[in-house]
């Protein structure tokens, strides 16, 4: 069993038998290996469905989907408080995951024909996305804004959003969206490389320093 991930296992200072213990269950399922987030993650034919990752007090296995599995027995949580998607199982022990052996192949099967069929998690009603009234003043004068603030990710969206909303005045809202208009006509998120030399793609990882040195 070789793969990226062996420095990660390797690396393990606590949790160690449990989480190589996850790796075997979801490796029997043919899923594909590597590292995301600098966690051990693992997909089907280059769609995340699962990623383990170790804490002080637990390690958990987490699905990306996990909101849309069947789970009868009330096992999986929300991953976190604004969590509408990804769920998570919790161990503390490597018996409690040899416990759960089946349930988790099971979940894990399940994902992966989740995925293969395309299904997304339906976002809430109260989660539908808020333009500022001064962003859409901005798509009434420069339609090529608008589509290509329209092109992004809902994800990307939203962090737009919320950066611009939370601006208490006006003015600063919208210097906020000129500032970040060259930006999004090239097709980026807020968090996103534009030159070029980030080494987490698409991410910026600061590397973009080195040119303000020069």
């Amino acid at each position: 069993m070789t793969s990226s991930a062996d420095a990660y296992f390797s690396a393990l200072e606590t949790w160690g038998d449990e989480l190589n213990e996850l790796r075997l269950y979801l490796l029997d399922c043919n899923l594909e290996e590597g590292i995301k987030w600098k966690q051990a993650c693992y997909t089907s034919n280059g769609k995340n469905i699962a990623i383990i990752g170790a804490f002080k007090n637990y390690c958990v296995l987490s699905f990306f989907k996990g909101s849309l599995l069947k789970d009868e027995q009330g096992i999986l949580e929300f991953a976190g408080e604004n969590s509408r998607s990804a769920k998570i199982i919790k161990f503390r022990s490597l018996p409690e995951v040899k416990r759960h052996q089946s349930i988790i192949a099971s979940f894990i099967h399940e994902a992966i024909i989740i995925e293969d069929m395309g299904l997304k998690v339906a976002p809430l009603e109260s989660e539908a996305l808020q333009f500022p009234e001064e962003l859409l003043k901005r798509f009434e004068d420069h339609p090529s804004l608008k589509q290509s603030f329209l092109a992004l990710t809902p994800g990307r969206q939203r962090a737009y959003c919320m950066h611009f909303g939370s601006a208490k005045n006006e003015s600063t809202r919208f210097s906020r969206i000129e500032k970040a208009s060259p930006r999004i006509l090239q097709g980026k998120g807020m968090n996103d490389c534009i030159c070029g030399l980030s080494k987490r793609m698409p991410a910026c990882d600061g590397s973009h320093k080195a040119l303000l040195r020069k």
